[in-house]
């Protein structure tokens, strides 16, 4: 999981954390980026589909990290710069920090090509408060479409993604508002709104951006926090001028409570 440090529950300005493990490797959802044609229904899926699903979501929800990887290729890859090695040790390490992780996988559509099956999927997320992972609650989504051969994921690609950390008895409710979607280049707003007055509370907060690459997943980002004159965060972002996927994220503190959310964007050719 994230590495959140021990200062993140005290009034300081400066938070160590690593947004991008929190948002790519909470899914056992399977993806794929390739589009579907006439998908089928889940109620005709194949028995060999809705097991697999079953049986990921149950090694998930035990902590079963070599359950898991069995039902990854070795030569599994994946759009944000992952391997099989990278991926077992990322859930190694998530799992030390969020021992009760529980994982429900809903299967929306898929596709027969061959002897490979392209299904899509739904994942829900969610962690409960331990001292192990800071007394964060965790909540996830994350739409994706998978790609499975022989009974193996060979290729994973997260399509949407929207993960929320909370702490504190009252973390600020807050309204994101981020496009899925931008062109290389272009400029996009931003707003994460704070639901609750304020009253005489003071708001610390910042927005960050980061290229989802796999070189990222194990390293944390230094989040300076800034004193918020209104009710949330309103900023104006430019997409880089390659094509790719980058993680956006809010992070909010009022006193002791905090609330951190991410959301993924893509970026695409004009």
């Amino acid at each position: 999981m994230a590495k959140i440090i021990s200062l993140l529950m005290k009034r300081n300005k400066t938070l160590t954390v690593s947004i991008s493990l929190i948002s790519s490797l909470l899914t056992i959802g399977l993806s794929s980026t390739w589009q579907l044609v006439q998908a089928n229904q889940p109620g005709n899926a194949p028995a060999t589909l809705t097991n697999l699903l079953t049986q990921i979501d149950n090694a998930a929800n035990q902590g079963n990290v070599n359950g898991v990887m069995e039902f990854y290729s070795p030569t599994f890859t994946h759009s944000d710069g992952l391997n099989r090695k990278a991926m077992e040790q990322a859930l190694t390490g998530l799992w030390k920090r969020y021992p009760k992780l529980r994982y429900t996988t809903k299967l929306e559509s898929w596709q027969s090509e061959g002897n490979t099956i392209i299904a899509e999927t739904v994942t829900s997320i969610s962690g409960l408060p331990t001292s192990s992972n800071n007394n964060l609650t965790l909540l996830s989504t994350i739409k994706s479409r998978q790609k499975v051969t022989g009974a193996k994921i060979v290729h994973q690609d997260i399509l949407s993604e929207r993960t929320q950390l909370t702490a504190g008895s009252k973390p600020p409710q807050i309204e994101i508002k981020l496009p899925q979607q931008v062109k290389v280049g272009e400029k996009y707003s931003f707003d994460a709104i704070v639901q609750e007055p304020v009253g005489e509370d003071f708001l610390l907060g910042t927005a960050m951006e980061e290229a989802i690459q796999g070189n990222k997943f194990l390293n944390p980002t230094i989040a300076n926090l800034e004193f918020l004159n209104s009710g949330g965060l309103f900023k104006i972002g430019r997409a880089p001028s390659n094509p790719g996927t980058q993680w956006v994220s809010a992070v909010i503190r009022r006193g002791e409570d905090m609330t951190i959310i991410t959301q993924r964007l893509q970026v695409v050719k004009k």
